[in-house]
């Protein structure tokens, strides 16, 4: 028989703790784990759900399997193996873009003794060689995306240039995020994360931060981007990845802000 959908509640509180309810009752059920806008102080709206992962046992069966990627007004849910839990959102799988989603994750059941909030802990950061590996990669990226940019500036194809400014922009928040062993956030929560848990340097503050992403989106201004990333080359050469940028030799000058 098919799995029944969540019975909804009065309110997206009031749905989330029926279908807890529900879980906990289903002894394939190893753990529960909330994210989303509840998980952010300030962030839920009127209009907000709740994203909740339910972790099953491996090798039970379960009729809440059914129910993954079920979603509504209140709830919004996935389900997945205790295998596949450990996986998600860690290099290397198809989902790595999800792994934000459990930075400040809570966990609502954990019948494993610890062992669902010891996973969900990994995902919470970046470990030494895995951020190391992430800002070297998003740096050459990085990198590559201002120059062809300002090359493209240079040569007077400024709307190309603007493109190409613009795509930069992913790769330089990798690489802030990285360097201080943080997932980078989604971009609903960049500030939030920017105010709640400063990077250490007013460089990156969100008063000062967010407006230089916000010039380079709107029209990719050459002096900006290079702005930018005279700030950001100097920390990538202090925690060691001065190789990167060096490789890209006499090129760099483009990059480097000028009087």
């Amino acid at each position: 028989m098919p799995a029944l959908p969540p019975a909804p509640g009065d309110t997206p509180a009031a749905t989330l703790a029926a279908f807890v309810a529900r879980a906990a009752a289903d002894p394939a059920v190893a753990g529960l784990v909330l994210s989303g806008s509840q998980v952010h102080d300030g962030m839920p709206t009127v209009r907000s759900d709740h994203d909740l992962h339910v972790v099953l046992h491996d090798g039970d069966a379960s009729p809440l399997r059914e129910l993954d990627r079920f979603r509504s007004a209140h709830l919004d849910l996935v389900v997945l193996t205790l295998a596949e839990f450990r996986r998600r959102g860690l290099p290397g799988d198809p989902a790595a873009f999800s792994r934000y989603a459990y930075v400040h994750a809570r966990v609502l059941l954990d019948r494993l003794d610890g062992e669902i909030a010891a996973v969900l802990d990994r995902k919470r950061t970046l470990d030494p060689d895995e951020a190391r590996t992430a800002t070297a990669g998003y740096l050459d990226a990085y990198v590559n995306q201002t120059y062809r940019s300002l090359k493209s500036y240079r040569d007077g194809r400024g709307a190309m240039g603007h493109l190409d400014a613009a795509e930069s922009v992913p790769y330089a928040l990798e690489v802030l995020f990285a360097l201080h062993r943080r997932v980078r956030p989604y971009n609903k929560y960049l500030q939030w994360e920017l105010e709640r848990q400063p990077l250490g340097d007013d460089r990156w503050s969100a008063g000062r931060l967010l407006p230089v992403l916000r010039r380079i989106l709107a029209d990719g201004d050459p002096r900006t981007q290079r702005a930018l990333f005279g700030d950001l080359a100097p920390a990538a050469r202090a925690a060691g990845h001065g190789e990167v940028l060096d490789s890209w030799g006499d090129d760099l000058r483009l990059l480097l802000p000028r009087p």
